[in-house]
């Protein structure tokens, strides 16, 4: 049987908040649109309102309703209103999709129980990356997500091999991207509305930008020891902390977080967005001089391309995946671990020759990952799979 040459293909995510692998969703759907395929995405809408963007695909908002706190208990219920939303969309549909691909744990288990239910062939799963679950029930459900796919797919070299140590797995490697229409350097005139909603820059006083929220993942403490040693020879200086909406409690670790920044007495130097606008996080980028992300553990680092792409200089931690497309020559590596490293290198990023530098070298990185090349190399596994079919 030949390969069909437009499929249709059915995109799932946990959320319509901006988190990696949603903004993985969001481009490579509509990337695999501008391609001739029919994609349509179905993401966990807890607010009714949608995706902040306009999309050229499809968009199916599954109602998440209000769930225990305990996270157990609030995952399987996300995962059940996956499963009851599906049924009845399939069963009202008049054309199967080609492809059934989840981009997280939650939306993978619920299309395992419905391939169990005979409701679907098989389905494609993107691995981000493994989490260390203390929960049996949050382990077993990341497992299941992992080992009932007919495919898995990383996004990182390392990823690929930690799949194969923990679950003898050979996932095949796919790419991210960068969207260069959304961002970019060139400044469009809402840079001072920026500057003015969240009261930044000072002349002479660098911004520092991270994005992700405050989580252990994302080494916020370690950040907030380093800044408030930037602080002693630049005290106008500002960290500013933007996003942040995850599915996970991190309230213990927040009040540590906001207990260190008592202590230090710098409260009046962090600035905390919250979560913003495709536009508003565009340009926070621009009204940034550096971009500081000395993270524990990530799957790939989206904000860094966005960051690179936005012209900044980049701090990042000195290990993998990081280290896959980024050098010391076009960021600056440090121990996650050693708060005075970090420290140092938010210094050291002020020096008009170091940065110049950093931004030349980092640009040719955006070339090598584009959503375009990423959709394309996802088709060659779709055209596969729907062989199966």
């Amino acid at each position: 049987m030949l390969p069909k040459s437009n499929l249709r293909i059915a995109l799932l995510t946990y959320s319509t908040k901006p988190r990696g692998s949603v903004i993985h969703t969001l481009e490579l759907a509509e990337a695999l649109q501008k391609l001739g395929h029919e994609v349509c995405i179905f993401a966990l809408d807890k607010d009714g309102l949608g995706f902040e963007r306009h999309l050229v695909c499809q968009f199916q908002a599954v109602l998440a309703k209000s769930a225990p706190k305990e996270i157990d208990l609030l995952i399987q219920q996300r995962i059940q209103e996956f499963v009851d939303y599906l049924v009845d969309y399939l069963s009202a549909a008049t054309r199967d999709f080609d492809i059934y691909h989840a981009q997280d744990c939650i939306s993978a288990n619920a299309l395992a129980i419905l391939r169990s239910q005979g409701l679907i062939p098989h389905f494609v799963r993107t691995v981000h990356h493994i989490e260390d679950y203390n929960s049996p029930y949050l382990q077993a459900c990341q497992d299941r997500s992992i080992r009932e796919a007919e495919l898995c797919l990383c996004v990182s070299d390392s990823w690929q091999q930690q799949l194969y140590e923990h679950y003898q797995i050979h996932a095949s490697r796919v790419i991210n991207g960068v969207n260069l229409e959304r961002f970019s350097g060139d400044r469009n005139g809402m840079e001072a509305q920026i500057q003015q909603k969240f009261g930044l820059g000072l002349i002479g006083s660098p911004v520092y930008l991270t994005v992700g929220g405050i989580e252990p993942r994302k080494n916020s403490i370690r950040l907030i020891q380093a800044f408030a040693q930037v602080l002693n020879d630049f005290p106008n200086a500002q960290l500013v902390i933007a996003g942040g909406s995850t599915l996970f409690d991190y309230q213990d670790y927040r009040e540590q977080f906001f207990g260190v920044v008592d202590k230090l007495g710098i409260a009046q130097s962090l600035v905390i967005t919250g979560v913003l606008t495709d536009a508003e996080l565009a340009t926070l980028y621009r009204c940034a001089d550096a971009f500081v992300f000395p993270s524990a553990k990530e799957g790939w680092g989206l904000v860094i391309m966005e960051a690179i792409a936005s012209g900044l200089p980049v701090i990042t931690s000195d290990c993998l995946p990081f280290t896959e497309f980024l050098s010391h020559q076009s960021a600056l590596l440090v121990n996650p671990d050693d708060v005075e490293a970090i420290a140092r290198a938010m210094q050291r990023v002020t020096q008009p020759n170091i940065r110049d530098s950093l931004v030349k070298m980092s640009q040719p990185v955006l070339s090598q990952y584009t959503w375009q090349n990423s959709a394309q190399m996802h088709r060659v596994h779709y055209q596969k799979m729907a062989k199966l079919n």
